[in-house]
């Protein structure tokens, strides 16, 4: 045999390259006070980018052994050829023992994971040698072990489609999102599917929807005179993550952030963001997150994860950082990653990462916003007019494309409510922070005049214009911006070649949200081309969707009071409650549309409604419980210890959750559960909270056990913990 098949096993293998960045953690973290003085050393360099992603330079450096090129990673069909698959599993192999990893896995996306699973995927490590006759161990990794896995379906929330009796789960890589190493390493990206083919993961779906859009984009374009060849469609999306990092020693102060991601007691500080003078404002070395988030973008460097952007949020101790745009498909996976890594980073820095959408009361919550559009891999963007109308030589395309997506908004605005139903978006939707509960799409004046005119039965060609922005001074120059204003309020607005669901929350994987964003594309898009091929004009289906679904277009303040009542008379999709919204997911509507479109069969969206509520009853319960806890293991003892008076309200408060909890256990309709769940939390609790915080606002600091809102938020408030923050 050829290459490390048949090399004698190194049992203590160099640890290699990849293994630098955790020593040097290491020791940040032992000298923590000189590395906060310290800077970069040397010019700033590429160099390194993406040298722990298997494609590109890296892969053909691997490949070119065996007499293959990263051309041959470009599309999924060497999957298909074992011979093939072979050649990549040798040079993955090469590539992983030369990094110092002699461990792979095959990296999947279970249902029910946001908010509660660390890097919400699963994994099983698998060492990559096996023994020659004699026991001697070498290396081995074959294209069947790279191209398939097998592991336990029943554990994981299935939604019922798995028993304990039938328990299998059956894992095939994912070609479209590039194998990666970290530490020791090889990850595999990969689909999770039961014995039967049911979808147990979160990125099965993504790619039927995916497959679907392409199917139906292709159709519409061609029936509109323009054929996209061999090239595919597929949607490109930019995410942006935003975190909290707070101190780790504070940190384990608070059972309730360490169980459920979120403060839930908490006497507001005397200062919170009134000023908004977090906002982008330095990232100071005085404190652990400029060397974290700077070595958050160094691991993520090598991964090929391009983290362009990074800047301090509104509230105290929130951060953000934004990749550039990419495959749905990939930038999923790499959004996973980024949160790993961010969590663990932060931990070597004497902080804790908070990923949940509303670990404080008081202040913003965290997001991510999903900036999604549809193009081909030749390069056109659908949703840039100009290039549309370069590319295609017709102006009938993007006003076509504009109005299936207008109606796509306003006949499945509750399933774009359900993807972005995560239980810590209950504290952020239309809290001034995100947009309401209301699925409406900003257009702005310009392209909705545009629109306007299709509507009345004429054509222009739409050129989304700059005008020059002059600053008062001779001596600073004009710039030029877009001839429209931003509206964050809009949970989708179109900004520009794009559209940003603006909703999403920040723990969510947001695998759903794009195959919900896809499936209503290509349902839309196969309407307009089913029409096309029947012989209709283009004008005319565009005029007549915008007739029929432009209410849902609203340019206006999505934080008006009066809003939501109105998006009600005029018949827009507004669910106030996530449960409520993911209760509609196997409406007939839904299902129909699903399975029209390949996307879940009926049993597939039953399931994954009954994963999605329990995933919220299961969280308000772990939150009831850990209120219990405080209240009786730190807030009676340090009232008592203060002799703030009697305790009397906090033990009734004990016994009214005990008692909630169990109503809902006794509850067998999910839905029912779910709500009850919901009355708990934003109610019972809130209510209980305020006893709570009462008590701890008279109680002096040094009888108070649990870590203050003060020292969460503010770095330099108090004492460093043993490693510094």
């Amino acid at each position: 045999m050829q290459s490390v098949l048949s090399q004698k096993m190194n049992l203590a293998p160099k640890a290699g390259a990849l293994r630098a960045g955790a020593k040097k953690a290491r020791a940040t973290r032992a000298t923590r006070t000189t590395a906060m003085l310290s800077m970069s050393s040397g010019p700033a360099t590429t160099e390194g980018f993406g040298s722990a992603c298997f494609k590109g330079a890296v892969a053909d450096k691997y490949l070119s052994k065996y007499g293959e090129s990263s051309t041959l990673l470009a599309n999924g069909k060497w999957t298909k050829d074992m011979a093939k698959a072979d050649i990549v599993a040798k040079a993955v192999l090469d590539w992983a023992v030369e990094n110092g990893a002699s461990v792979y896995c095959h990296w999947f996306q279970p249902m029910g994971s946001s908010g509660v699973r660390h890097g919400n995927s699963g994994q099983v490590h698998q060492s990559m040698f096996n023994f020659a006759e004699d026991g001697t161990p070498y290396y081995s990794f074959t294209g069947e072990q790279l191209l398939q896995g097998e592991t336990d379906g029943s554990s994981f929330p299935n939604g019922g489609m798995r028993a304990t009796h039938t328990a299998g789960g059956y894992l095939s890589i994912d070609p479209y999102s590039p194998i990666f190493l970290r530490e020791d390493t090889v990850f595999i990206p990969a689909a999770f599917v039961s014995y039967n083919g049911d979808a147990l993961d979160e990125k099965t779906p993504l790619h039927r929807a995916t497959d679907a859009l392409d199917k139906q984009t292709k159709r519409m374009l061609k029936a509109m005179k323009y054929d996209v060849g061999s090239a595919s469609v597929y949607a490109n999306i930019g995410l942006e993550q935003e975190i909290f990092l707070t101190p780790r020693h504070a940190f384990y102060r608070r059972p309730d952030l360490q169980f459920t991601g979120r403060t839930i007691t908490g006497k507001f500080p005397a200062r919170g963001q009134e000023m908004s003078d977090h906002y982008m404002a330095p990232i100071s070395r005085a404190t652990g997150a400029f060397e974290c988030m700077r070595q958050i973008q160094q691991e993520c460097f090598k991964m090929g994860i391009p983290l362009k952007t990074r800047h301090r949020e509104v509230a105290p101790n929130q951060y953000e950082f934004a990749p550039m745009f990419g495959n749905a498909i990939s930038q999923v996976d790499q959004n996973l990653m980024i949160m790993q890594v961010i969590e663990e980073v932060a931990s070597e820095h004497g902080l804790a990462a908070l990923l949940q959408e509303k670990p404080f009361a008081g202040v913003n919550g965290s997001g991510k916003h999903n900036n999604w559009s549809i193009g081909t891999s030749d390069g056109l963007n659908l949703m840039n007019p100009k290039q549309v109308n370069a590319k295609t030589g017709n102006p009938e395309i993007f006003p076509l494309v504009m109005a299936a997506m207008v109606s796509a908004v306003d006949k499945h605005g509750d399933l774009m409510r359900a993807a972005i139903a995560s239980p810590g978006n209950d504290f952020r939707l239309g809290a001034m922070e995100a947009p309401p509960a209301v699925m409406s799409t900003y257009l702005g004046p310009s392209l909705t005049e545009f629109l306007n005119t299709v509507k009345n039965g004429s054509l222009g060609e739409y050129a989304p214009k700059k005008k020059p922005l002059e600053f008062g001074s001779d001596t600073l120059p004009s710039i030029e911006v877009p001839a429209e204003d931003r509206n964050r309020t809009s949970p989708f607005p179109y900004g520009g070649n794009r559209f940003e669901f603006r909703a999403a929350g920040s723990s969510q994987n947001v695998s759903l949200v794009n195959t919900v964003l896809n499936t209503i594309a290509a349902e839309a898009f196969k309407i307009v081309a089913d029409r096309l091929e029947a012989g209709e004009k283009p004008l005319a289906i565009a005029q007549d969707l915008l007739k029929t679904h432009d209410k849902c277009i609203f340019n206006g303040n999505g934080y008006d009071p009066a809003w939501p009542d109105e998006a009600v008379k005029r018949g827009i999709w507004r669910i106030d409650a996530g449960c409520d919204a993911i209760n509609e997911l196997d409406s007939a509507k839904n299902v129909t549309l699903f399975e029209g479109m390949g996307i879940f069969t009926a049993r597939e969206i039953q399931a994954r409604k009954s994963v999605l509520l329990g995933h919220y009853v299961g969280s308000v319960e772990m939150e009831a419980l850990t209120m219990i806890d405080m209240i009786n293991q730190h807030v009676i003892p340090s009232v008592k210890k203060a002799d703030l008076g009697n305790p009397s309200k906090l033990v009734d408060a004990v016994k009214t959750i005990k008692g909630a909890v169990a109503q809902i256990h006794g509850t067998e309709d999910e839905h029912k559960a779910a709500t009850l769940a919901r009355t708990l939390r934003l109610t019972t609790m809130v209510a209980i909270r305020e006893i709570i915080d009462e008590f701890e606002s008279r109680c002096p600091p040094e009888d108070w056990t649990l870590a203050t809102y003060s020292e969460l938020l503010f770095f330099d408030t108090y004492p460093e913990s043993e490693y510094g923050c």
